[in-house]
């Protein structure tokens, strides 16, 4: 009798150890899978990158700090031709208004310096990608700035 009892719990154990490794080596392959075609997105060249790229050149306001203004040029790399073509049309409309209001709520210590600058870009995107039906934005690039 404790033999068969003893018999019966190795079986199982073995059985549950042999689920378990199953299960894990099931879990690692799809991982693994996932992450290698999330990786394989394309690597654009430089004639796409300038091809999907809209430049706004000197966006002046006032910032939120009494007395202090900033007068900026950004380039948006965008995804692709449509989100392009989605961003043009809403360039006078939604998008400048968007980025003055955005830059007339900081003040001249929240833009300087390349982490004020990182931040001032995140920010950005978190704003208007929103706004595009087609696509998003991928980098927004500070090419010109002026703080007074």
């Amino acid at each position: 009798m404790l033999k068969n009892r003893f018999f019966l719990m190795l079986v199982s154990i073995l059985v549950a150890i042999t689920l378990v490794l199953t299960a894990a080596f099931v879990l690692w392959t799809v991982m693994d899978n996932k992450s290698e075609s999330a990786g394989e997105e394309k690597a654009q060249t430089s004639a796409e990158i300038k091809e999907n790229t809209v430049i706004m050149k000197d966006i002046t306001t006032n910032l939120a700090s009494q007395g202090s203004f900033v007068k900026i040029s950004l380039a948006f790399e965008l995804e692709n031709k449509k989100a392009k073509t989605d961003f043009e049309n809403l360039i006078d409309s939604r998008i400048k208004g968007t980025i003055i209001r955005t830059l007339s709520d900081m003040n001249s210590d929240q833009i300087s310096g390349s982490k004020g600058q990182d931040n001032l870009t995140n920010t950005l995107i978190s704003k208007l990608n929103p706004l595009l039906n087609e696509g998003k934005i991928r980098r927004i690039n500070i090419t010109d700035i002026v703080l007074e």
